[in-house]
């Protein structure tokens, strides 16, 4: 496996805190690469870290398959939002401004983001409006959406303080941004033009309340946007693969089928 970690941008990234962290991101390159569709990740982690089995152990999972990938760590709290999404969009516009060089196709790009960092998948897929700090290179003018998403466990009605997990609203609005939920919902943003998407989720999640997925997966059916989604009966949040080989607390191979799914989902959209 080659690994190669770079900023998302050269001169200094918008929005940037005094003494803060630098938005990065990591190229994983599968050793026998099979597809020319790539999956671009984000950590989940309430906004406020970034879970590397979440991350690093999901881009060795896909690069066992035969994809390449990309792990960003975009930046979490004390940033508030934009900035994350910021991020988010930056790194999908590189990877598709850099298609040939990675020998993938610039139409086959997916993200990917388990609990927060699925809010940030799905927002990126749905989040329409210009966002201040864009615009600064010809990297800008590409493209930010990707061509499908891939949400686990995810945060996602961030309109509705009775599901939402709280912590992940706080940490990407703020304390005194929180009436700004429904226009980072993608629960309620989603249109016709946001791009397929795969969820999976386990029932009793205690953490994230799996209504979240259900509500996702009724926006896009009722905007005819085609979703596939898996909804496990037991298992606590944040299991990532369920998978110690890929850095998970536990392996639990009821739950780690999904894996598979995501796979033969990836295949069936031509990736």
């Amino acid at each position: 496996m080659k690994k190669e970690t770079f900023p998302l941008w050269k001169n200094g990234a918008p929005r940037q805190i005094a003494g803060g962290e630098v938005p990065m991101m990591t190229y994983y390159a599968a050793k026998n690469k099979t597809h020319d569709g790539t999956v671009v990740i984000f950590p989940g982690g309430g906004y406020e870290i970034r879970a590397p089995h979440e991350g690093d152990g999901y881009a060795r999972f896909l690069n066992d398959h035969g994809f390449d990938a990309f792990v960003v760590d975009y930046r979490v709290s004390p940033n508030r939002f934009p900035t994350e999404l910021l991020d988010a969009r930056r790194a999908v516009r590189l990877v598709r401004e850099n298609a040939a060089k990675y020998g993938i196709s610039p139409d086959k790009i997916a993200v990917m983001g388990s609990s927060a960092g699925g809010h940030l998948a799905a927002l990126v897929s749905t989040y329409r409006p210009a966002i201040d700090g864009e615009g600064a290179d010809k990297t800008d003018e590409v493209s930010p959406f990707p061509n499908a998403s891939i949400l686990c466990y995810p945060v996602i009605d961030t309109s509705d303080d009775a599901i939402v997990h709280m912590g992940s609203k706080k940490g990407l609005l703020g304390e005194e941004n929180t009436d700004l939920g429904a226009s980072v919902s993608p629960a309620v943003i989603a249109d016709r033009h946001t791009c397929p998407a795969f969820l999976w989720h386990t029932s009793d999640d205690a953490c994230v309340n799996v209504i979240n997925s259900y509500r996702y997966a009724t926006r896009l059916r009722t905007v005819g946007v085609p979703v596939e989604m898996h909804i496990l009966p037991h298992g606590p949040h944040g299991m990532g693969l369920a998978d110690t080989a890929y850095g998970c607390n536990a392996d639990t191979p009821y739950i780690a089928r999904w894996g598979e799914w995501l796979v033969a989902w990836l295949s069936e959209l031509g990736f």
